[in-house]
């Protein structure tokens, strides 16, 4: 072709054609180069070992495979390594190892081949997720098939201990059929380890009998475990099983006589020896499935009802026929209507309706079993040949001695399935009595007569209910109702009345129980006549006036029946109707279908009484109907056809005297009660904030329907459309009602309520017949204008009476909160502590003056005694800063007594007053206080500083013991011109408390000693106002002084 082209081609074609076969050439140099490359590679790594690949069936142990060198030989060496297992090897001849499952993470394997002519090493890197999961393959304990349902059964055993863990398994279950082992079904099961061994077992029903074809199955396993993280495979099929039928000489069909629901695909085959031509189902023509052999099916799809004697499936064969029937239909419905009852207490009947036929007969019918669940009996159904469409099945069961309540279940069944229905019955309740028979009337006299029947049945532990049908010709039939007790001969009687003489009357009966369950059915009907009667007396007549005085009309009674005959003036009982004075309208409500009148008997009633009724609604002359009574009656029941409950009656009482009648009671009353029809039609007159006033209207007499009692009027919150009162009677707390028993009121004011509200009102009247219907209506109340202003002045009054309050105690406490909040600085002029004698040295030879010196000794021991002159002890202590300052007083100077001491911890001894005017000595013992007081200065600085002596108190610590009388004169001269000074350098002050923890600590260098106020004090109140002196920390108020009522200075 090429060459073909180029002869046409123009030249500058054949120079193209040159530059592509130096491209194809390339292309070719090029693919021999990676060829080249590829094959080194390979024989590279062939040189090593290579295709490390693990496996496990069990999760415990891995098996790894790899594959030796090319030049490696038979019988060479190799050594595996697990480098982090503690360099852990093997040396094998072989290139695969079995080794104990490894922890998760890598693991680093080491190969090497030895080899005579070296070793080769290669590494890899091993995880559980490059080990895959095979398990073992599974192995058929046993396989076994039930040809009567076409059912094969495999059992086998899943080797659970195998796995150290819980792990889900798959089963995978193939079946193949004929000798070319076809596959037909492909299903799966799962199962569970559990660390044991386990037998399972599994069947399949196939669709082709198991007779027409051997059958195969295999198995294979997955193991699911979750824990495990590797690659996870099925196992290898197992070995499969067969299961086969040996066929007969003759052919044979199967199924045989197989029962099967509408609807299904079934399959028939024919097992011969012979080849088969044809075959049919009813009269159409399936074609043929051929098996192995001459063997073949047919496949019938969708199944229609068979025929009452079953469908009939032919093979034709060459010389010979041969076939079998299918029965096609349903199960069992549920039997429905399932009822229980007794005729006669000692049989129990059951009926049911047995539901949707199931075109089944014969051995293949449903059978029906009831079952007791109290007694644990049961009887079961005895099919009677009926057509198949019966509808109704029914079973005696025998009644079990005194047992009343019966736990029934039904069991319907057939081929195809089965169903059930149960009934709980007292079966006394359930008495459906069979039909009286012998029913037979005899007369009493001319109005009453005799029933008796016969009545089958053991009823003599309850009791009956009959109803006797009492029928005269042209007239309403009559039905009364009796209560008879059980008997146990079945024979009963009864009593009739209130018959007409000369009548005839037709009678039949019908009884049940009292509980009432089913009236039986009507007796034969009984016709009698009633034994004729002499009357008692004329007829009944009464009379009266018209309305308008003109006229006197008559009316006269005959048996039953009254009719107005004569109207004229004529001489008879003057027919007067006068009532007695302040005569009032009484009510009175009938019982049952009659209404009873009483009387206080009146001797002045020389004939007798007439009760005259009517209806009051309608119009004049009122007049239904009368009757009399004695004269020695005080009541009388009236009774009437006519009356109709609902019915406003006007009863008047009338007595016979020998002028005429007198009226002496007028009666309105009911025969029974009734609700009224009408709601009562009511409107609002007035609203306001808290309150609204509704007027009603009487409800007229017609509609009424009995004696008003009251009205109830409801109301609630609610808008128009939204708010539906309903369950008015239920006591619903949202719903206020009010209940008006004075039917005179036609008017109610509702209040206490909100303000711009809609409220939703009802309004409904009741008798003692009932609750008339409602009538509603919406109204909305006024906006309450006082509440605003209410709630805007309360608050304001209440803040203008605590600013008040505020004020007044403000005002008296003045005083106390200016000490509180703002106290006075106290004066120290004003401290009396401060206010010294003129002459402090002065005195007589009592007067002693203690000073401080850092003195050796721990402690001093003086004693001394009143004396005329002073004495002087033979030691003198003397201080460099314990001075004493000369007395400018010229009087007894001898008399100054001047001690030396240490003041830390002082004993004093206080001589008694009779002691010392005895001449009696004093003891003062002196203990070191030098950790109190402590010298701030030194003498030296003090003359330094004030030469002279200069103005003010100086302390005693610098005066000496000799000092001179002028010494003390000059001194004295100088604290008249001078203020107080403290006898110690205030740095040492402390402001605190003495009861104050820093006054009480023994650590502290700094001692407090108190007030100079205080008879117990040791520190000076005042300290002197320099910028270096301490600032008190003491100045405050206390919560408790706030509730302190301190009275004004």
């Amino acid at each position: 072709m090429d060459i073909y082209l180029c002869s046409k081609r123009p030249s500058w074609l054949v120079d193209n054609r040159r530059m592509r076969t130096t491209s194809d050439f390339q292309w070719l140099l090029s693919a021999f180069v990676l060829l080249y490359l590829m094959n080194h590679v390979n024989s590279q790594r062939k040189e090593t070992p290579y295709d490390l690949k693990c496996t496990t069936n069990n999760l415990q142990t891995w098996d790894c495979s790899w594959k030796a060198p090319s030049e490696a030989g038979h019988g060479t060496l190799s050594e595996f390594c697990i480098d982090n297992r503690s360099r852990s090897c093997y040396q094998l001849a072989r290139t695969n190892i079995e080794i104990p499952a490894l922890s998760r993470g890598d693991h680093e394997i080491t190969i090497r081949s030895l080899q005579d002519a070296g070793s080769s090493t290669s590494k890899f890197i091993l995880n559980e997720k490059n080990i895959s999961l095979i398990p073992d393959t599974p192995e058929i304990l046993n396989l076994s098939a039930d040809f009567s349902t076409s059912t094969l059964h495999v059992k086998w055993n899943d080797k659970g201990s195998v796995y150290p863990r819980h792990s889900n398994v798959i089963w995978e279950i193939k079946i193949l059929r004929k000798k070319s082992m076809e596959l037909v079904k492909l299903v799966t099961h799962n199962t569970t380890l559990n660390g044991k061994d386990a037998v399972h077992h599994w069947s399949w029903v196939s669709d082709l009998p198991l007779e027409c074809a051997t059958h195969y199955v295999g198995i294979r396993c997955y193991v699911d475990n979750l824990l495990f993280s590797g690659h996870k495979e099925w196992s290898d099929w197992s070995p499969v099983k067969n299961v086969s039928w040996t066929p007969a000489s003759q052919p044979k069909v199967f199924p045989q006589d197989k029962v099967i629901l509408v609807g299904s695909d079934i399959t028939f085959c024919c097992v011969s020896q012979e080849k088969v031509l044809s075959a049919q189902i009813g009269s159409t023509y399936c074609p043929l499935i051929h098996l192995d052999g001459e063997n073949v099916a047919i496949k019938i799809r969708n199944i229609s009802v068979s025929d009452s004697s079953g469908t009939n499936v032919v093979f034709m064969i060459e010389d010979n026929v041969c076939g079998t029937v299918v029965f096609a239909g349903y199960p069992p419905d549920t039997p429905q209507k399932l009822n229980c009852e007794t005729h006669d207490l000692k049989e129990i009947i059951c009926s049911w309706n047995p539901g949707r036929p199931t075109g089944l007969v014969g051995p293949r019918n449903t059978s029906y079993t009831l079952f007791e669940g109290f007694s644990g009996k049961y009887v079961r159904f005895k099919r009677v040949e009926v057509s198949t469409n019966e509808s109704y099945h029914q079973l005696l069961f025998q009644m079990v001695p005194n047992q009343e309540i019966y736990n029934f279940t039904l069991y319907a069944r057939n081929p195809l399935g089965r169903s059930q229905s149960t009934i709980l019955v007292n079966i006394t309740e359930k008495v459906y009595p069979h039909t009286p028979t012998s029913f037979k009337v005899k007369d009493i006299n001319s109005t009453a007569v005799i029933l008796s029947w016969h009545l089958p049945g053991s009823f003599a532990k309850i009791n009956l209910l009959c109803q006797i049908e009492i029928k005269k010709i042209n007239s309403v039939q009559e039905l009364r109702n009796v209560t008879i007790k059980g008997v146990e001969n079945s024979s009963y009687r009864i009593a009739v009345g209130k018959l007409n003489p000369y009548t005839v009357y037709t009678f039949r009966i019908r009884c049940s129980t009292e509980t009432f369950w089913k009236w039986s059915k009507w007796s034969n009907k009984k016709q009698h006549l009633t034994t004729e009667a002499i009357p008692s007396k004329g007829p009944d007549t009464w009379r009266e006036w018209s309305s308008d005085g003109k006229n006197l009309i008559i009316y006269w009674k005959i048996w039953a029946f009254f009719s107005e005959a004569y109207k004229g003036p004529e001489d008879f009982m003057n027919p007067i109707s006068l009532a007695l004075h302040d005569l009032q309208t009484e009510q009175a409500v009938g019982m049952g279908k009659g209404i009873l009148l009483t009387w206080h008997h009146d001797p002045n009633m020389t004939c007798d009484y007439v009760i005259k009724w009517c209806n009051s609604s309608r119009s004049e002359p009122c007049l239904m109907d009368w009757r009399k009574v004695p004269s020695n009656s005080t009541e009388a029941l009236i009774q009437s056809d006519q009356f109709r409950p609902g019915v406003r009656y006007n009863f008047f009482l009338y007595g016979c005297r020998n002028q005429g009648y007198q009226l002496l009671r007028s009666i309105i009353g009911y025969i029974e009660e009734l609700a009224p029809i009408v709601a009562p039609n009511f409107t609002v007159e007035d609203t306001s904030a808290d309150s609204i006033l509704v007027k009603w209207e009487d409800i007229p007499v017609e509609e009424l329907r009995g004696f008003l009692r009251g009205y109830l009027f409801y109301f609630e919150k609610g808008e128009r459309d939204t708010s539906k009162m309903r369950d008015l009677e239920s006591g619903r707390s949202d719903i206020k009602v009010k209940n008006i028993t004075d039917i005179s009121q036609k008017t109610l004011r509702i209040a206490d309520l909100q303000g711009k509200t809609s409220y939703h009102l009802v309004l409904r009247a009741y008798t003692d017949g009932g609750m008339g219907p409602e009538k509603s209506m919406f109204v909305v109340t006024k906006e309450n204008s006082v509440g605003l202003i209410i709630a805007i002045l309360i608050p304001v009054a209440v803040a203008v009476i605590v600013g008040v309050v505020t004020s007044i105690l403000c005002y008296r406490k003045r005083e106390w909160i200016k000490e509180t909040f703002y106290p006075d600085i106290p004066n120290p002029e004003n401290c009396k502590a401060l206010q010294f004698q003129k002459s402090v040295c002065e005195g007589s030879g009592a007067l002693k003056t203690l000073e401080m010196n850092p003195c050796t000794p721990n402690n001093v021991e003086v004693l001394e005694t009143r004396s005329t002159f002073p004495k002087i002890e033979d030691t003198e202590i003397i201080s460099p800063v314990a001075e004493c300052p000369e007395d400018s007083s010229d009087a007894e100077p001898e008399n100054h007594v001047v001690v030396s001491y240490c003041p830390p911890i002082i004993e004093e001894e206080i001589p008694n007053p009779a002691g010392d005017e005895a001449g009696g000595t004093s003891q003062v013992i002196y203990i070191d206080v030098q950790s109190m007081y402590q010298p701030q200065a030194k003498p030296e600085e003090e003359h330094e500083k004030d030469p002279g002596g200069g103005a003010g108190y100086k302390p005693q610590m610098h005066l000496p013991i000799n000092a001179t009388v002028e010494d003390i004169a000059a001194e004295d001269d100088l604290d008249k011109t001078a203020g107080y000074r403290p006898q110690a350098n205030v740095n040492t002050w402390n402001l605190v408390s003495p009861d104050s923890p820093r006054s009480t600590d023994s650590n502290s260098e700094i001692v407090s000693f108190g007030s100079p106020c205080s008879i117990n004090s040791r520190q000076f109140l005042i300290p002197p106002k320099d910028e270096d002196s301490p600032q008190s920390n003491g100045g405050g108020w206390s919560f408790t002084n706030f509730f302190q009522n301190k009275p004004n200075d």
